[in-house]
């Protein structure tokens, strides 16, 4: 049943979920590994912070799942491997899913699987290898009961931004997220705007589907708090945040400010005090 699985991953008090994305040692860059060169530790500290839950990949998911403890984050299984994001892209781009991907993700216990669905300028190849991932994964999370949480990624051009620079252009997200919804969505992934104050056009075109916000580029405690206070003020259900916690120098810390946002409604300057108390 989905519904049992979602309600593993979002919390039953303020339905919302706070998902931290770990899962980064899958696309083959140097630079992603900061901050998650030793991933038992990376686990355990995030764990510790009691997070919603930790999006990790097939190779990496025991780290979460063989700890004896009852009261874990939830896991969520990146289901989809690429080599679109370095500042230097190589001949030949793909995304590529792994077999048997939601049967995987069922012997691994996972409550949701996530896939790409990438909007990259003069790449429609990619594009149409991430719809085909899709296509796959859809009647398969709905015979096993697994959500399915879609990942629409509009990039700039990287000859211009050079490497996983996502574009907020309002125009150019909505009809990517709508396009995931028209796919099966059970949970979308989506860029945040550059406007936060539009974001609630995100959230129409969603229709129902509850929206992640991805974290978009790393920045400072006061401004992810505020952004992230304001993105679910416009309706987010929550947040899928990566470099912004892994890559800080106290990631418990930032992680338990953001969780005080998200389900406790604390205002993001209270939460950047109680950050800050936290770090000394």
């Amino acid at each position: 049943m989905k519904i049992a699985r979602l309600h593993r991953l979002f919390n039953p008090k303020t339905g919302r979920c706070f998902d931290v994305a770990i899962d980064h040692g899958f696309f083959n860059e140097a630079s992603f590994l900061a901050g998650i060169e030793n991933m038992p530790a990376t686990v355990a500290t995030l764990v510790d912070a009691a997070p919603d839950a930790i999006q990790l990949t097939v190779g990496q998911a025991r780290h979460l799942q063989a700890m004896p403890r009852r009261d874990k984050p939830a896991l969520v299984l990146r289901t989809d491997v690429a080599n679109v994001y370095g500042s230097q892209l190589p001949r030949a781009l793909y995304s590529r899913i792994i077999e048997e991907p939601v049967l995987q993700a069922v012997r691994l216990d996972a409550t949701c699987v996530v896939v790409n669905l990438f909007r990259i300028p003069e790449q429609p190849e990619v594009g149409d290898q991430c719809v085909q991932n899709i296509l796959r994964l859809k009647p398969q999370c709905d015979h096993y009961g697994v959500p399915l949480m879609i990942e629409p990624l509009v990039f700039k051009s990287n000859a211009n931004s050079g490497g996983y620079m996502v574009d907020g252009d309002l125009q150019k997200i909505v009809p990517l997220v709508r396009q995931a919804v028209e796919l099966g969505a059970d949970i979308i992934k989506a860029d945040p705007t550059d406007d936060v104050s539009v974001y609630h056009k995100v959230i129409e075109t969603a229709g129902g589907i509850p929206v992640l916000v991805r974290g978009g580029g790393k920045t400072t405690e006061q401004e992810i708090l505020v952004r992230t206070a304001a993105l679910l003020e416009q309706g987010a259900a929550g947040i899928v945040y990566g470099r912004n916690i892994i890559q800080h120098p106290n990631p418990a810390a930032i992680t338990r400010a953001l969780m005080a946002v998200v389900h406790d409604r604390l205002h993001p300057h209270e939460a950047l005090q109680r950050f800050l108390s936290q770090s000394k």
